[in-house]
C-alpha cells in the first residue's frame, strides 16, 4: 500500500494535526436536484420498478423532515460530452444521443431489448447528462470546501453502466466519471468509493480494478452468483489486479433477510477499519436503498433509519469530505425514509435509536466476512485479529470448530436471452409478505425518535477546582494547570462560544454516596490542617490532601450530575466536563490513584437511580485501568464497563491483575466488564482503532445503552510522560463521534488523568470538536502492512485475540475470533491464488477469471465468461 502523505505536506510537530484543526469548522451540507428527473419513465411498463416516485418520494420526506431548506443548493447541469468521456467510449455516448426525442415507443422497447434490464424515454440521455454533471459539481463542490458534504438526489442511477454498455436501469456511471474527474481534474490522490446498493456495481469496480488511488468497497447480493448481475468478479476473491491488488473489495450477500446487525459488523470488522488504513481524501458512496426492509429487489431487512449508523463513522473521515450519491431502492416507503435519514445524517443530526434490536450477524455473513478478511489480509494492518492456522494444524487440531475454513462456489445464474425482456421485469412478491413489512415500516416510522436537541454540547468548568494542588510535591503530574490549559485552549478554539455553560455544584452526601460508604466520604471531609496531609496521603496509593480536597472533590462529582440532567433529560445532545481530582482509580471505600471520589461512577448511579435508565455505557480509554470503576460495578448488569489500557501484565499501575481481559464481571455483572490490557507500551491510533473496531463498538451496539459516559484520560496521549503510548489528538476526537452514534446521541466526556497539559489540552479539544460537527483531521497509520511488525503491533493483537475469546461467550457480535487460513508472502497474493489447503475449493483459473484473466484492460474483465455481454 501506498504510504500516506498529509494534505498540506509535512506535519510538523505530533500536534500539528491538532494545530491545523483550529480553523476546521463545520460546514454546510450541499443538496442538488433537479424536479426534471422525474420525467424518465417506462413509457410501456406503468409498473417497473425504477420509476419516477422513487425520486419524487424522497424529496417529499426530505422537505417533510424540512431537511431541503437547511442544505446548500447546488445548480444541476448536464455533463459535457468530454466528462463522459473520462471513461465511457465516444460510441456509448453517441448510441444513447441518438435516442434522445425518439418518440416511437415500439422501436425504443425493441433497442431497450438488446441490453440487460433497460429502458430509453426521450428525455433519458439528458437526464442522463444531468444526473452525471450534478454528480460532478456536487464532488467538486465537497473537494474545494465550499460545503461539508453533501448528496446528489438524482436518477437515472449509475453505478452498473460500463464503458461501452447501459446496464440494470444505468447509462452514465455517475459516480466512476465524478471520480475519475476528481482524480484527473481535482487532483484527489485517494477516493474511497463504498456502494451499499444491494446489487454489484460491476460498472464501477471495472473501472478502477488496476487503479489503487480508488479503494472499491461493495455490499451485494449474490447468493454464489445466482443474484442478478450473476457474476464471478462479484465474488470476494476479486481483489484488484495489478497495482490494484488489495483495493478492490467484494462483501457478497450469500442469503436473503440480511438484518442491522449484518451491515454493522460488516463495517465494524473490515469497512471502517480499512477505510482509516487507506486514509481517502474523499469518500463517495453509491447510496441504493434496495437493501432496506421491504424493497423487493434485495429481500433484506436493514432498517431505513439505520442508514445513519452507517453514514456515521465515515463523517470523521477523509477531513469529512463526503459525498452520497443516489442509486436504487424500489419500496417507495423505505427507499424514501432512509435517503432521507441519510441526509438527516449529513447534516450532523445525531442518529436516531433503533426501535428493534440488533441481531448478531448471521452465520452466512460471518462466513463471507472471514472470506473477505482472508482475501485481503496480506495488504492491510488491520485485517489482522484473527489468528492462522497451516496444514499443521488442520491435521492435529482437535476440535477444530474455531479454523475457520475458506471456500467458494459459483453457481451462477440462467443462461443469457436472446433478447432481455422490457415488461413485468418486477419481482413477484406473496402479497401477504409485502402486507407484512408495511406495517412493520409504519410502525419503525412511528416509533423512531428523530430526538435533536438545541443545545449541540453543555460543559461544566470551574476555577475553584484549581484549589486542589499538591503543597509538598513540586512537579507533582496531577496538577491544577491540567484543566486551565484545556478550558484555555477551548478558548482559543472558539469553542466555548458555541457551547452552553452550566453551572457547577457539588455533590450531596447522598449522591456520592451512591458509588461511595459513608466512612470514606466522612474520612475526606474531615481532612486536616496542611501539615497533617503529607502524612495522611500517605496511607493511600498515590494520593495527595489538600485542605480543598473535599470541596474540589464533591465539586468535580457534583458538576458531572449538572451535565448529566441536562443531557438525560434531553436539554442538551452531548457534555464535556472539564474537571479534577480525577475520578476513576477511586475505589467504594478509598482514594487511590490521584482520584477522590469516582466522578463517573457516581454519575451513572445517579442517571439510573434519579433518571430511571436501565442501560449506561462507560467507556475507560484512561492509559491505566480503571480499578474502582470496575469494582463498583463488577457485579452490576445495567452499567458496561469497557477498559482498554496499558497493563503489561500486571506491572503497570495499578499493578493488579483485575485488569487483564479474563475479569469479565460477578454473579448478575458477568460478561458487563470488558478489559482489554495492552502488554507492550507504544501503542497508537492503529491499534486503539482495531479495538474500537473489534471489540468497543460491536459491544458497544449489542448493549444498545441509554447514555454514554467517557472516562476519558488522556494519557495514553502522544507526549504524555506516563502513559508510553502515542495516540494523537484526532483519534481521541474520531473515538469519541464513534461513540456518539449510541444513545441517541447522548455523550458525556469526563476528564480522567493525562500528564502533558498540551497532549491533554489538544486532545480533548479534538473531543469537543467532534461532538460540535467540526471535521477532524485524519489519522496517520503509517502507510500499509509492513514486515517486521512492531513488537507493540503484535502485542496488540495478541491482546485483541485474547479479548475476544473470552467475551465472545457475552457477546453475540464478538463472532469473528475464528483463525484463518494462513497467508505466507508479502503483498501479493500468490499464495491466495495456488492455495492447496484441502479444505479451500479456489483454483487459479477461478480467481484470475474473477480478477479479468491476464490483466487486459479492466474493461474487459470476463465479459464473455459472466455473461453481461449484450447480445446485438
Amino acid at each position: 500500500m501506498q504510504q500516506p502523505t498529509q494534505l498540506d505536506g509535512t506535519v510538523k510537530d505530533i500536534f500539528q494535526n491538532a494545530v491545523n484543526a483550529k480553523y476546521m469548522k463545520q460546514r454546510p451540507t450541499g443538496l442538488v436536484y433537479d424536479e426534471s428527473m422525474s420525467q424518465h419513465r417506462c413509457l410501456w411498463d406503468d409498473k417497473h420498478p425504477e420509476c419516477p416516485e422513487r425520486f419524487i418520494r424522497v424529496l417529499d420526506r426530505c422537505r417533510e423532515l424540512n431537511l431541503v431548506e437547511r442544505c446548500q443548493l447546488i445548480s444541476s447541469r448536464r455533463a459535457t460530452k468530454d466528462e463522459i468521456m473520462l471513461l465511457h467510449s465516444e460510441e456509448h455516448y453517441k448510441l444513447l444521443e441518438k435516442t434522445s426525442g425518439v418518440h416511437d415507443d415500439e422501436k425504443m422497447e425493441d433497442f431497450s431489448s438488446h441490453y440487460d434490464s433497460v429502458y430509453i424515454h426521450p428525455t433519458t440521455f439528458d437526464l442522463s447528462l444531468l444526473s452525471a454533471g450534478s454528480t460532478i459539481d456536487l464532488v467538486e463542490n465537497v473537494v474545494s470546501g465550499t460545503i461539508q458534504n453533501g448528496m446528489a438526489i438524482i436518477r437515472p442511477p449509475g453505478h452498473h453502466a460500463m464503458k461501452a454498455e447501459f446496464n440494470g436501469y444505468c447509462f452514465f456511471n455517475n459516480v466512476a466519471i465524478a471520480t475519475q474527474y476528481a482524480l484527473d481534474i481535482l487532483k484527489v490522490n485517494k477516493i474511497l468509493i463504498i456502494d451499499w446498493d444491494v446489487h454489484h456495481g460491476q460498472g464501477t469496480q471495472r473501472f478502477f480494478y488496476h487503479d489503487p488511488r480508488v479503494l472499491y468497497f461493495s455490499i451485494h447480493r449474490f447468493e454464489h452468483g445466482t443474484f442478478w448481475p450473476n457474476l464471478k468478479e462479484s465474488d470476494f476473491d476479486a481483489i484488484g489486479y495489478g497495482p490494484g491488488l488489495g483495493y478492490n473489495f467484494n462483501l457478497p450477500l450469500n442469503k436473503t433477510g440480511m438484518t442491522n446487525g449484518d451491515y454493522l459488523a460488516i463495517f465494524q470488522q473490515i469497512l471502517i477499519p480499512v477505510a482509516c488504513e487507506f486514509q481517502p481524501e474523499l469518500i463517495i458512496v453509491s447510496a441504493g436503498y434496495d437493501a432496506a426492509l421491504g424493497c423487493p429487489e434485495g429481500e433484506m431487512e436493514v432498517t431505513p433509519a439505520f442508514y445513519s449508523h452507517l453514514i456515521n463513522p465515515l463523517l470523521k473521515l477523509a477531513n469529512s469530505r463526503l459525498a452520497v450519491v443516489l442509486e436504487g431502492g424500489y419500496c417507495l416507503e423505505s427507499l424514501a425514509e432512509g435517503a432521507a435519514l441519510t441526509l438527516r445524517a449529513l447534516l450532523g443530526e445525531p442518529c436516531p435509536a433503533l426501535v428493534e434490536k440488533l441481531e448478531p450477524p448471521c452465520p452466512s455473513i460471518q462466513e463471507s466476512i472471514f472470506n473477505c478478511i482472508y482475501a485481503h489480509r496480506s495488504y492491510w494492518k488491520c485485517l489482522q485479529a484473527q489468528g492462522t492456522y497451516t496444514m499443521e494444524d488442520i491435521n492435529n487440531v482437535n476440535p477444530q470448530n474455531n479454523l475457520h475454513k475458506v471456500s467458494r462456489l459459483f453457481v451462477g445464474g440462467p443462461p443469457l436471452p436472446e433478447r432481455f425482456p422490457t415488461r413485468d421485469t418486477a419481482p413477484k412478491i406473496p402479497l401477504d409478505v409485502i402486507e407484512r413489512n408495511a406495517q412493520r415500516l409504519k410502525r419503525l416510522k412511528a416509533e423512531t425518535k428523530l430526538f435533536s436537541p438545541k443545545v449541540r454540547v453543555c460543559y461544566v468548568y470551574d476555577e475553584l477546582m484549581l484549589q486542589h494542588a499538591n503543597t509538598y510535591e513540586e512537579g507533582h503530574p496531577e496538577q491544577p494547570a491540567r484543566i486551565q490549559k484545556i478550558y484555555e485552549m477551548h478558548q482559543d478554539y472558539k469553542l466555548l462560544e458555541r457551547m452552553q455553560k452550566l453551572p457547577s455544584r457539588s455533590a450531596t452526601t447522598d449522591e456520592v454516596c451512591l458509588a461511595h460508604t459513608r466512612s470514606h466520604l466522612n474520612s475526606i471531609r474531615r481532612i486536616g490542617e496542611k501539615d497533617e496531609l503529607q502524612n495522611m496521603g500517605a496511607k493511600f496509593n498515590s494520593v495527595y490532601f489538600h485542605p480543598k480536597t473535599f470541596e474540589c472533590a464533591t465539586l468535580a462529582a457534583g458538576s458531572v450530575l449538572q451535565v448529566v440532567d441536562k443531557v438525560v433529560k434531553g436539554e442538551a445532545r452531548s457534555g464535556v466536563c472539564i474537571v479534577r481530582p480525577p475520578g476513576h482509580h477511586a475505589e467504594s471505600d478509598v482514594p487511590h490513584g490521584f482520584c477522590i471520589f469516582n466522578n463517573v461512577a457516581i454519575a451513572a448511579q445517579y442517571a439510573i437511580r434519579d433518571h430511571g435508565l436501565k442501560r449506561v455505557l462507560i467507556v475507560d480509554w484512561d492509559v491505566h485501568h480503571g480499578n474502582g470503576t470496575q469494582h463498583i460495578f463488577e457485579s452490576n448488569p445495567n452499567v458496561l464497563y469497557i477498559s482498554i489500557h496499558r497493563y503489561d501484565n500486571a506491572s503497570f499501575f495499578p499493578k493488579s491483575k483485575d485488569g487483564d481481559f479474563d475479569c469479565v464481571g460477578k454473579g448478575a455483572g458477568i460478561g458487563f466488564n470488558v478489559n482489554i490490557p495492552w502488554n507492550k507500551k507504544g501503542m497508537g491510533d492503529l491499534e486503539y482503532i482495531m479495538a474500537f473496531q473489534h471489540i468497543i463498538m460491536p459491544i458497544a451496539y449489542e448493549f444498545d445503552p441509554q447514555l454514554v459516559l467517557v472516562s476519558a484520560g488522556f494519557d495514553a496521549a502522544i507526549g504524555d510522560p506516563l502513559g508510553g503510548c502515542k495516540v494523537t489528538p484526532e483519534a481521541y476526537g474520531l473515538f469519541t463521534h464513534w461513540l456518539s452514534a449510541l444513545a441517541n446521541g447522548r455523550i458525556i466526556v469526563c476528564l480522567e488523568g493525562g500528564y502533558n497539559v498540551n497532549s491533554i489540552s489538544y486532545a480533548m479539544t479534538m473531543c469537543t470538536k467532534s461532538l460540535l460537527g467540526d471535521p477532524i483531521p485524519p489519522v496517520q497509520l503509517n502507510g500499509s502492512y509492513i514486515r517486521p511488525p512492531t513488537a507493540a503491533y503484535l502485542s496488540c493483537i495478541e491482546t485483541l485475540q485474547n479479548c475476544i475469546s473470552v467475551q465472545e461467550r457475552y457477546w453475540k457480535s464478538l463472532a469473528f475470533g475464528k483463525r484463518l487460513p494462513q497467508v505466507s508472502g508479502e503483498n501479493n497474493n500468490e499464495d491466495f491464488l495456488s492455495a492447496t489447503l484441502q479444505n479451500l475449493d479456489i483454483t487459479r483459473d477461478d480467481v484470475q477469471g474473477a480478477a479479468g484473466g491476464s490483466g487486459d484492460a479492466q474493461q474487459d474483465i470476463s465479459l464473455e465468461a459472466s455473461g453481461s455481454k449484450p447480445k446485438q
